[in-house]
């Protein structure tokens, strides 16, 4: 006999797990969360936190959406990445970046009612956190999850409270894993990866300083220092990151992979930050030094059987391009609903295997593209002629040579100034954070051809309402004068309907289905003199049916079936496509 009995138990409270946890208790579903540690993140590791994720934030409330923008520092001054010799020193290039170029801050705008910003991991797990715990988590500190054995009606987790040293069992109908980059939860499933883990080494220097001086005039998050002949790699290419405007910082500066990870004590930490800054007599206050490796892996199966992992268990990858908090928060949302339909029995457990069908590409995706990004940083070492030689003499001589007034310098800065454009991949890769189509019998596309893209789809975000992509947005307004998301219309655990004039035979379908089937679909009609009307004709254009039509999306907000015009029996229609979604 169990301990401790609950619907689902969740390991970690990261990004993955708090989120997981915020939305099945917003969902109804019982679950325990537990952290090996006495309390939540004390770094502040992930930090850039993309539309798609502010959107998942909004849909468990506003309140929770408002206070992530109350703590984080705002789009405006995530700025410009600036490539330089140190803060104090020269300025080699920028690159407008996470949407503040005035093109790509108008895609952004069209895109979302969210906004991208910078909030580190310390202030958003404990708000995922909070949320869940608020609305009906049940959390466990100090807490070490051992192993698992699962069988055809539930798992049984045994666990290990450190504060007593006594271990205790927890049943649940299914277990998630989301205990970071190396799972137990994962291992013990028996989850098959590929790539490799630690193919890089790097080391984070925590630290309090003021260097307005050197970085307001020119806001950002990321300051890339390069200087010949430092100590790592003889290139010398470290990280000034922004935790804080502009006292708070958070050095990323390399070790050889291939050597033991360095005992980094305190001299050598201030020498670090106070030469990437370029001031030698900077008054640092040391928070903290850890390691990590960089790695190259992802789960080619994200479950097996009644357990399921996500975050960082199942995608493993550098911070390139700030798709870790990010993609786990999303793998939580994907999840989540599917699990309280199962659990309440509004859904056959068949829906569960969509999960690895839709994220574990994703998690193959972000793993590939966050290592592509370090690699684009060698095309630039080389336009700075910093891998011609090992002597850092020589290194600073080709890079001094950019400055002379001859056809070799000229392409040179040409070539410097292509290679720090081409970076937008990492930086401002709009397409990679929005463009999650999914493929899965969680959809029904009815045959119809997924549209083509018709610019780069990693850097730019195509809005479609076929079936598997995420619901366009566009602002709707009410007779009063308000405004709501397309969005809004959608997900907080229910399906939904979208139609227009012509089309309120869909709307009564979804109440009599919604009856008929236990599960509640909240209906729309969009159009002149109804609640809400597209005054700007937005949503006429993205819909891609016409007004008698109907879009369905399921509770993450992704599209889930389509049909451009009134069906004959409209009834029959909707709950041939619940049958095939929902498995039943």
């Amino acid at each position: 006999m169990a301990d401790i009995t609950t619907d689902v138990l969740i390991i970690g409270t990261g990004p993955a797990g708090s989120a997981a946890a915020a939305l099945l208790s917003t969902y109804g579903v019982e679950n325990m969360v537990v952290n090996r540690y006495r309390w939540l993140a004390n770094t502040p590791r992930a930090h850039i936190t993309n539309q798609r994720t502010m959107e998942v934030l909004r849909d468990l409330g506003r309140d929770v959406e408002d206070e992530a923008y109350m703590f984080a520092s705002q789009q405006d001054i995530m700025g410009e990445n600036v490539f330089c010799t140190s803060l104090a020193g020269e300025e080699i290039g920028r690159l407008q970046t996470w949407g503040n170029h005035p093109l790509s801050r108008a895609e952004h705008q069209l895109s979302s009612p969210s906004k991208m910003n910078d909030l580190p991991q310390t202030y958003m797990e404990p708000l995922l956190f909070k949320t869940a715990c608020s609305r009906g988590t049940q959390a466990r500190m100090s807490t070490v999850y051992e192993s698992h054995v699962q069988d055809e009606d539930g798992v049984t987790t045994t666990l290990l409270d450190r504060l007593t040293g006594k271990t205790f069992t927890v049943r649940s109908k299914y277990l998630i894993g989301a205990d970071g980059g190396n799972s137990l939860v994962a291992q013990h499933a028996g989850l098959p990866f590929e790539g490799k883990m630690g193919v890089g080494g790097s080391m984070n220097i925590l630290f309090k300083a003021d260097l307005s001086r050197y970085v307001a005039h020119r806001p950002s998050v990321l300051y890339w220092v390069v200087q010949p002949g430092a100590d790592v790699g003889g290139i010398g290419m470290g990280l000034v990151r922004m935790v804080r405007p502009w006292n708070e910082w958070l050095i990323v500066w390399g070790y050889d992979i291939n050597q033991p990870a360095p005992e980094v004590d305190e001299a050598f930490a201030i020498k670090v930050a106070r030469d990437l800054v370029g001031d030698q007599e900077l008054q640092i206050e040391l928070q903290s030094v850890s390691t990590w490796t960089v790695n190259n892996m992802y789960a080619t199966r994200t479950s097996n059987g009644r357990v399921f992992c996500m975050g960082d268990a199942i995608h493993r990858h550098p911070p390139s391009n700030g798709l870790g908090s990010n993609t786990s928060i999303q793998d939580a949302f994907n999840l989540a609903w599917k699990l309280a339909y199962v659990i309440k029995d509004r859904a056959s457990p068949k829906l569960l295997d969509s999960y690895t069908i839709e994220r574990a590409p994703i998690a193959k995706q972000i793993v590939t593209r966050a290592n592509k990004s370090i690699e684009e940083f060698g095309p630039i070492f080389q336009a700075l002629g910093l891998l011609d030689s090992i002597d850092p003499v020589k290194m600073q001589q080709n890079m001094d040579a950019r400055c002379d007034r001859t056809e070799d310098a000229e392409r040179q800065r040409a070539k410097i100034r292509a290679t720090i454009a081409s970076k937008v991949y990492e930086f401002d890769a709009h397409g990679v954070e929005m463009n999650h189509r999914y493929r899965s019998d969680a959809v029904v596309t009815d045959g119809q051809a997924e549209p083509a893209f018709t610019r780069d789809p990693e850097l730019h975000f195509q809005q479609t309402t076929w079936p598997g992509a995420r619901l366009p947005h566009a602002w709707l307004f009410g007779k009063d004068g308000s405004k709501i998301s397309t969005l809004d219309l959608a997900g907080h655990g229910k399906f939904a309907v979208l139609t227009g004039i012509g089309g309120e035979a869909w709307a009564a379908a979804a109440k009599k289905l919604g009856q008929e089937l236990g599960i509640e679909i909240d209906a729309h009609v969009i159009g002149p003199r109804q609640i809400w009307q597209d005054l700007n004709g937005d949503w006429a254009r993205l819909r891609e049916v016409r007004d008698g039509g109907i879009v369905l999306t399921r509770p993450d907000q992704h599209v889930c079936w389509r049909r451009e015009t009134m069906a004959e029996d409209p009834v029959a229609e909707l709950r041939r496509v619940f049958k095939q979604i929902l498995s039943n």
